[in-house]
C-alpha cells in the first residue's frame, strides 16, 4: 500500500495562491527546506497540470545531505515527478522539461485522442522496454537518463497550447476514469506495481480533494504563512465539491512547530474512515 503525504503552504486565511493563480512563493527558506525533506523521503511526487503551469518547474532534491541519504537507502538521486493531466496540454518552454528528473504523465483513458501519437520506431520501442522496470531504476546519475532527447528549435516557437510529444515523458500511465475523473484506486494500483511506496502530493487543491475523497491520503503537512491573500476565487488546499460536516475526513494532530512567523502543522488522516465514508 502506498503511503501518501500532502505537503502544502498556505496563507493565514487558507489560500495556497492568489486570485491570479501565480506561483506560491510566499513560504520562507525554512518552508522550502521542509518541502525538500519531504520530497527526498518520497519515491515519487504527484502534482496537477495547474501547479506545473504556475511554477514551470518542480521541487527536486539538491541538498548534499539529502542526496546522500537517498543513496544510502538505495534510491536514485531524484524521486519520480508525476504530472496529472487529462488535457495533456503543456508548454515545451517550461524549465520542468529540462530539469534532471524522471518524468511520468498520469492521465485518463478517455483522453487518448487529445495527445499526439507516439512514433512507432524501433528506438521508441526500445525506450519503452528500457523504462518499463520497477522503481528504483538501475541508474547512476539521473542526468544521464531522465532528460529527453534535444527538441528541434522549431518546437519552441509553437504556442503554449501545443500538445506535448509523448517522448518528453519517460512513462505515461493511463488510468480508468469515473464520471470524467481519474480513478485513483486504479492509479495507485499501477503506481504500487511500479514500486512506488511513498508518494508526496504537492497540489493543487482539486487534485488533493479527489485523492482525499478516494480515501488515499495518510498524512497532511500544512505550513501556515504570515500573510492574508483573500479572494473568493483564490484556491485552497482542498477544493472540489467539498464534504458535508458529518462526512468530512477526520484528522489527528501529530505535531505543531513554530519557526519564525510560520507554523508547521502535521496531521494524520484516518484513511479507513475516509474510504468507508466516501464509498
Amino acid at each position: 500500500m502506498i503511503h501518501t503525504t500532502v505537503i502544502l503552504a498556505m496563507s493565514a486565511d487558507g489560500k495556497i495562491t492568489d486570485t491570479a493563480l501565480t506561483a506560491a512563493r510566499f513560504g520562507s527558506a525554512n518552508d522550502k527546506s521542509h518541502l525538500e525533506q519531504q520530497v527526498a523521503a518520497s519515491d515519487a511526487v504527484l502534482f496537477g497540470n495547474g501547479t506545473l503551469r504556475a511554477y514551470g518547474t518542480t521541487m527536486r532534491v539538491i541538498s548534499p545531505d539529502l542526496l546522500e541519504q537517498r543513496k544510502l537507502q538505495g534510491k536514485p538521486p531524484q524521486p519520480v515527478q508525476i504530472v496529472c493531466s487529462r488535457s495533456r496540454k503543456f508548454d515545451p518552454n517550461w524549465r520542468f522539461f529540462q530539469q534532471p528528473v524522471p518524468r511520468w504523465l498520469l492521465t485518463g483513458n478517455d483522453c487518448r485522442d487529445t495527445a499526439m501519437p507516439s512514433p512507432s520506431s524501433t528506438q521508441d520501442s526500445k525506450k519503452e522496454e528500457d523504462t518499463a522496470v520497477p522503481f528504483p531504476y538501475p541508474i547512476t546519475d539521473c542526468r544521464e537518463t531522465a532528460m529527453p532527447s534535444p527538441l528541434p528549435s522549431s518546437l519552441f516557437l509553437l504556442p503554449s497550447s501545443f500538445f506535448l510529444l509523448p517522448s518528453m515523458f519517460d512513462r505515461t500511465l493511463t488510468t480508468k476514469t469515473i464520471e470524467g475523473e481519474i480513478d485513483w484506486i486504479d492509479a495507485f494500483q499501477q503506481l504500487e506495481t511500479l514500486g512506488i511506496k511513498r508518494l508526496a502530493i504537492l497540489g493543487g487543491g482539486k487534485l488533493v480533494a479527489s485523492v482525499l475523497a478516494a480515501g488515499l491520503i495518510d498524512e497532511l503537512w500544512l505550513t501556515v504563512c504570515p500573510l492574508i491573500l483573500g479572494g473568493a476565487d483564490a484556491p485552497t488546499p482542498v477544493e472540489g465539491k467539498g464534504f458535508l460536516a458529518d462526512l468530512a475526513p477526520k484528522l489527528e494532530l501529530l505535531a505543531v512547530k513554530q519557526v519564525g512567523g510560520e507554523v508547521f502543522l502535521h496531521y494524520r488522516c484516518d484513511r479507513a474512515q475516509s474510504q468507508n465514508t466516501h464509498k
